[in-house]
C-alpha cells in the first residue's frame, strides 16, 4: 500500500508521510511554544529546516553499504531547529526528520533497531539546543548534537550489526583486529564525523555565522526588536 515493488514510496505513501510530518511539526509548536504570538513563525521555520535537510540529504558525497552517508549539511539543518527553539523542539524535529529518512530509504531489520537508528539517533541532533544561548553556540551545539547521533548509531552497530564486523582490516601493511565495538565506531564515526568536520569548517567562516545569527533573529521574532534597539 505504502511501498511499491522496488521498495520506494507510492503516491499514498508520500501522502501519508506528508500528513504525518506536518502533524508532528504542529505538535512541536504546540508543545514547545509558550508565546502564541509567533507560533506560526515556528511552524514555518521548522518546516523549512526539515524540508531543506531532507533535500540536502540527497546530495551524498559518500554512502556506506549498510546505511549512513556523508551529505551536504543535512544534520546541521536539523540542528538549526534546536538552535532557534531549544532542545525539546530540536529533539522532536530530529525525530520527524528520522521518520522521513526511514520512509524514503528504509534499512530496517527490527523494531528496536528502527527506533535507535531513525528516531533516537536523529532525535539526538536536537541536543544542540542546550547550547543555543552560549557563545559560538551554533558550533558547540552542532558538535554536541552529532556526538549524540553517533552514540545511538554506535549502539545500533554493536547490537544489530556487530555480526558483520570483519575479523581484521589492513592498514599500513598490518592486519589490525576488529570486534563489534571498534567496527561500529569506525563505521559510524567515519561518515558522521566526516560530515561534521566539513560542516564546522563552513561554520567557521565569519559571514556564515553572521548569516545564521540573522536567520535566528527572524525565526524567533527577535530581529525587529534588535533593530529597534540598535
Amino acid at each position: 500500500m505504502f511501498y511499491n515493488a522496488d521498495g520506494g514510496l507510492t503516491t499514498l505513501g508520500y501522502t501519508f508521510v506528508a500528513i504525518l510530518v506536518f502533524s508532528l511539526i504542529i505538535l512541536i509548536a504546540v508543545i514547545t511554544e509558550k508565546n502564541k504570538k509567533f507560533g506560526t513563525t515556528q511552524i514555518a521555520f521548522t518546516s523549512m529546516a526539515i524540508a531543506l535537510a531532507t533535500a540536502f540529504s540527497f546530495v551524498k558525497l559518500f554512502s556506506m553499504p549498510m546505511g549512513g552517508s556523508v551529505t551536504l549539511l543535512s544534520m546541521f539543518l536539523v540542528t538549526l531547529v534546536a538552535y532557534w527553539y531549544g532542545p525539546t523542539a530540536g529533539i522532536m524535529a530530529g525525530a520527524v526528520y528520522g521518520l522521513i529518512q526511514m520512509a524514503i530509504n528504509p534499512y530496517i531489520i527490527s523494531i528496536p533497531q528502527m527506533l535507535i537508528d531513525y528516531i533516537f539517533a536523529f532525535g539526538a541532533l536536537g541536543l544542540a539546543g542546550f547550547f543555543r544561548n552560549r557563545k559560538n553556540g551554533i558550533i558547540k551545539g552542532y558538535i554536541f548534537g552529532i556526538f549524540g547521533r553517533f552514540f545511538f548509531s554506535f549502539l545500533s552497530g554493536v547490537i544489530f550489526f556487530g555480526m558483520y564486523a570483519p575479523e581484521s582490516f589492513s592498514m599500513l601493511g598490518r592486519d589490525i583486529p576488529l570486534n563489534a565495538y571498534t567496527y561500529s565506531a569506525l563505521y559510524n564515526g567515519g561518515y558522521i564525523f566526516a560530515e561534521g568536520v566539513l560542516t564546522v569548517a563552513i561554520l567557521m567562516i565569519p559571514a556564515m555565522r553572521k548569516t545564521m545569527e540573522y536567520v535566528k533573529g527572524m525565526a524567533t521574532n527577535t530581529l525587529t526588536r534588535q533593530t529597534k534597539n540598535a
